[in-house]
């Protein structure tokens, strides 16, 4: 509830006179609507022994208030002494039947017990003798999400916005409502209409354009990024969403422009020093790129993706040895990381240490890396090592993940052949050439004596036919 400025003062008035008396032990006299503000202004602030003393005292100074007992059941409703408060809303309801807080209450109870069906119906019940439309089709809504009827929650909320088209709760849950039951386009219909009765509405623009930029309608997002900024420019989440449409359209000086504006908001995010980088590196400006990458790992070394940035961009750069520093740098923080590991393994391999590439991948694997490329660069690995038992067994394990994949099953052939076990090798070829014959000169590549055998040879004669 908005409370207009002579409210205010007259709020602020009763707080400071009420802890006063607290300071004093004098006991000073306050209207019931005045201890009701005030015990509620404490439960707000999670305060909850003082919002307990100012209940005792406004029920002895007004012990047959109707407004401060339903405060009085909001609190045991908070504290779980449901039964409590169920009997003293049903004393309550014998006096005052058409009170909408009582129903209100009543729903609060079956929603705690897990009885949404009949907290709903008691809401439906309150919405006849209500004044506050919206904060009741609010209350609805939130027991629809409940039991996961995503449709009747949007309704809800929908009547809630129309009558208080200000509630930012409400429209937000719409949002939700809409993109968990897949109806994106049905969604920026929706607040485009929204929009009309309420064009200032930065929250509005904000949800239009990330509908839009999950669409991949990046221009549509930008102007409606662009709308929630000139509104509210001091909108942080709908700077940093700004920044990445910009990036999406490669217009990566704005997009700089954008993040950094984020950073003058609030303290510099790892994720805005970050993006920062990745533009700088875009425009070709490769020191000022580096300078942020820096900065990412400065302010979260944590965050695996500024430890990846650098690695990669001296990768890109061919300059491995560096590479190899800043990525023992990251292991040395999380040595559990398998985007480390994986970048480790490969950058070993670029440097020909193929030891240390195959204990990367096999650490890579380990915590948790199951792409095939990772398979496949282990496998191959061993192989050069002369490890093939090794290798079969890793390419088996792999075959877990990938049991219909051509690369796995010509490399399976390959090797047991090389240990000279035929009827396994003619297999696991048989499995290579019914997947993906095309690709059967892969075998070629990767072992060549095996290659020249008549028996392998016939087999892919045979399979051509």
């Amino acid at each position: 509830m908005q409370l207009s400025e002579e409210d205010e003062d007259d709020y602020n008035l009763s707080l400071s006179k009420f802890e006063s008396m607290l300071k004093t032990n004098k006991v000073l006299f306050f209207d019931s609507e005045e201890f009701e503000e005030i015990i509620l202004h404490y439960l707000d602030m999670g305060k909850a022994s003082l919002a307990k003393k100012a209940l005792k005292l406004a029920l002895e100074q007004h012990p047959k208030s109707t407004g401060l007992k339903l405060v009085q059941v909001e609190m045991l409703v908070y504290d779980d002494k449901l039964d409590i408060a169920e009997k003293m809303l049903n004393e309550l309801f014998a006096i005052e039947p058409h009170n909408e807080e009582i129903y209100i209450q009543k729903a609060n109870i079956y929603s705690k017990r897990d009885n949404h069906e009949k907290a709903v119906e008691l809401l439906k019940m309150a919405l006849k003798y209500t004044d506050d439309y919206a904060d009741v089709y609010n209350l609805m809504g939130m027991e629809y999400l409940f039991m996961d009827n995503l449709e009747l929650a949007k309704e809800s909320f929908i009547k809630c916005l129309e009558e208080d088209l200000e509630d930012q709760s409400a429209l937000y849950n719409v949002v939700y409502c809409f993109e968990f039951l897949d109806q994106n386009e049905e969604a920026i219909e929706y607040l485009n209409k929204y929009i009309d009765k309420n064009p200032y509405s930065e929250i509005a623009w904000h949800q239009v354009g990330r509908l839009n930029y999950g669409l991949k309608k990046y221009e549509e997002a930008l102007r409606a990024f662009d709308y929630s900024t000139l509104i509210d420019d001091e909108f942080l989440g709908a700077f940093m969403e700004k920044a990445k449409t910009l990036e999406r359209l490669k217009r990566y000086e704005e997009a700089i422009e954008s993040y950094n504006r984020t950073i003058e908001l609030d303290d510099p995010t790892s994720y805005a020093l970050l993006r920062i980088g990745k533009c700088h590196e875009k425009l070709g400006n490769k020191a000022l790129a580096l300078k942020f990458f820096n900065k990412t790992v400065h302010e979260d070394p944590l965050l695996d993706k500024g430890w990846i940035a650098i690695t990669d961009f001296y990768v890109r750069q061919k300059n491995y040895k560096k590479a190899l520093f800043y990525v023992n740098k990251a292991l040395s923080i999380d040595n559990q990381n398998r985007f480390y590991w994986k970048r480790f393994a490969t950058i070993n391999k670029e440097m020909n240490l193929f030891e240390e590439a195959e204990f990367g991948y096999r650490k890579a694997v380990e915590y948790g890396d199951y792409q095939l490329d990772t398979w496949l660069f282990w496998v191959d690995i061993l192989q050069f090592q002369g490890e093939f038992e090794s290798a079969i067994q890793t390419l088996l394990q792999a075959s877990e993940y990938f049991p219909e994949e051509y690369e796995v099953e010509y490399r399976l052939a390959g090797l047991y052949f090389m240990i000279h076990n035929d009827k396994k090798g003619k297999f696991h070829l048989s499995n290579g050439l019914r997947l993906n014959f095309k690709n059967h000169t892969l075998l070629e590549e990767l072992f060549p004596a095996v290659w020249l055998r008549r028996m392998v040879q016939n087999a892919i004669k045979k399979d051509k036919k």
